[in-house]
């Protein structure tokens, strides 16, 4: 079935997958997707992720991360920017989620990257989505 828009499809899959306590989930290969569950292995809110060779699409299986007492490392995601609103933001207007608590994943002109890391560089860009 196609997806209007796959980062929204893959970003509801964490979140469902959080939520419902899954050791891991399937999504559907692209580059700016792996980039996406790259930056969230870094800052720590999944545990690992493995690239699967399939066809007619190869695939990503990402294992959940999760604290004492099966309490979810994700405990919101949300879309920001969307197919059909685009939210492009300079460096000084990226947000804070939850006063620093949670991270916004940016596409910039230097790659996918963690807020905090953009207004270091001090480069805006897209802001794709809040993880906290």
């Amino acid at each position: 079935m196609p997806v209007n828009d796959p980062v929204g499809d893959m970003l509801t899959r964490l979140r469902n997958a959080s939520r419902a306590r899954h050791d891991k989930v399937v999504i559907p290969h692209s580059k700016l997707k792996l980039e996406i569950i790259k930056v969230l292995k870094s800052e720590g809110y999944i545990g690992d992720f493995t690239v699967h060779e399939v066809q007619p699409q190869n695939e990503i299986t990402v294992q959940m991360k999760y604290g004492p007492d099966r309490a979810p490392a994700i405990t919101g995601i949300r879309r920001v920017s969307k197919p059909g609103l685009r939210r492009y933001v300079n460096s000084r207007e990226i947000p804070q989620v939850l006063g620093g608590l949670g991270i916004s994943v940016l596409s910039t002109s230097r790659g996918i990257m963690v807020d905090s890391e953009a207004r270091k560089q001090k480069v805006g860009g897209e802001l794709l989505c809040t993880v906290y």
